[in-house]
């Protein structure tokens, strides 16, 4: 990070080790102007308070049409991409919208609905670990674990053919992470293509999955248009396992870099839904919230941000704010930490909380009773972590397994 008397400019090494940036801007510039590792210029919450406040402050507006005109009016007419195809969903909407859509698809993530998926969620586990058993000592826990679990359960409950798994993995990928603009439309334009072609296929076809339900909704008299359609299918697919697998690789590598931490667990299982808690504050698979803007003269923290401007609230920043967690850069698997903000907060909270929490509590059960010799392959320091803003997680996580 260097600094000029206006922005902060963070630099790609941000992507890897973000907090001590973070330590510094909390405690000297805590609603910073920042250019980001892509260039883009915007403002930066980074407090505990502050980013709570933001992510609830009625003048901090997500509308996607309004953003684009907002950026039309200062940088000019801009080239439409595959986004205009995927944009129609609830993150890119404020109320009423919001509440229409979220209301919508909203029944099938409830605590009854996600509890009855336990029994399914324990298969998957278990056939993805009887798999690991069978094979090599050594494995990528990403490829064998993490991702194939969250994927298969979003998967199965949409309605998506798992043949398309991973396809649908790289596409994701390379979406939410910066680099090379030519394949983040590449892989944008493919994925809009096959969701496309997926909703009109149940529009044709009629089936009783959810996403049968999202094309077919109603809710006093209105219903999805195809747009909207499309782009429920597209967050609900992406965000329904992008979360769950940093949540489970960045969560493993956590306890191997943490012995005393991994101990606790194993000595008292019971702990696992606290420290799955603990894995989202601590490092979570969010880094930085999706873009708001001010639709007028806003003051946060005490520092007016004038209308027209981006502003990102940093939620990987605010879970470790010692104001509201001592000794937060420390791993406690003990610690009350249900009040972090991994999965945002206000009207935005995550939809899909408690199938994460559940996919992580019985993720991290079943891998620690089947494998208790389970280490690192390799130096931490040899790990990569993936080039975004957005994602907080690791490009691969070599484990040994006996």
């Amino acid at each position: 990070m260097t600094s000029t008397d206006e922005y902060l400019r963070l630099g790609p090494e941000f992507y890897a080790d973000p907090h001590a940036d973070y330590a510094w801007m909390r405690e000297e510039r805590p609603i910073s102007r920042v250019i980001t590792p892509l260039g883009n210029a915007v403002w930066l919450v980074t407090r505990y308070a502050d980013a709570r406040e933001a992510l609830t402050d009625p003048r901090l507006h997500k509308d996607n049409e309004e953003f684009r005109l907002l950026m039309e009016a200062r940088y000019g007419p801009g080239r439409r991409t595959f986004e205009d195809a995927i944009n129609a969903h609830m993150l890119s909407a404020d109320p009423p919208d919001h509440t229409r859509l979220r209301k919508l698809v909203g029944k099938a993530f409830t605590g009854r609905a996600i509890a009855a998926l336990r029994p399914r969620i324990e298969e998957i586990a278990a056939g993805l670990l009887d798999a690991m058993e069978a094979g090599p000592d050594r494995v990528d826990l990403l490829d064998a674990y993490a991702f194939p679990l969250p994927i298969t359960v979003i998967c199965e409950l949409l309605g998506v053919p798992m043949d398309d798994r991973d396809d649908f993995r790289t596409w994701s990928n390379t979406i939410l992470q910066s680099g090379d603009a030519d394949a983040h439309t590449a892989a944008g334009l493919a994925m809009a293509q096959y969701l496309t072609a997926l909703v009109d296929e149940r529009r044709a076809h009629p089936t009783d999955d959810m996403l049968g339900a999202i094309v077919r909704a109603s809710e006093d008299t209105d219903q999805l248009s195809r747009h909207e359609a499309i782009s429920m299918a597209f967050l609900l697919l992406v965000a329904g396992h992008e979360t769950t697998v940093n949540l489970i690789g960045t969560g493993t590598y956590a306890l191997l870099r943490h012995p005393s931490q991994l101990a606790a667990l194993r000595a008292d299982p019971e702990l696992v839904p606290n420290a799955v808690e603990e894995f989202l504050r601590w490092d979570g698979p969010v880094h930085l919230a999706t873009v708001r803007f001010t639709a007028s003269p806003t003051v946060i923290g005490g520092v007016e941000i004038p209308a027209g401007e981006v502003v990102l609230v940093s939620l990987t920043s605010a879970n470790r704010d010692p104001d509201r967690y001592p000794d937060a850069d420390a791993l406690d698997v003990r610690r009350q930490a249900a009040s972090h903000l991994a999965f945002g907060h206000g009207i935005h909270h995550c939809l899909g909380a408690p199938l994460a929490r559940l996919e992580g509590e019985i993720a991290f059960t079943r891998l620690l009773e089947r494998f208790p010799d389970l280490a690192l392959d390799g130096a931490p320091e040899e790990l990569t972590w993936r080039p975004s803003t957005l994602i907080r997680g690791l490009n691969h996580l070599p484990v040994r397994l006996r």
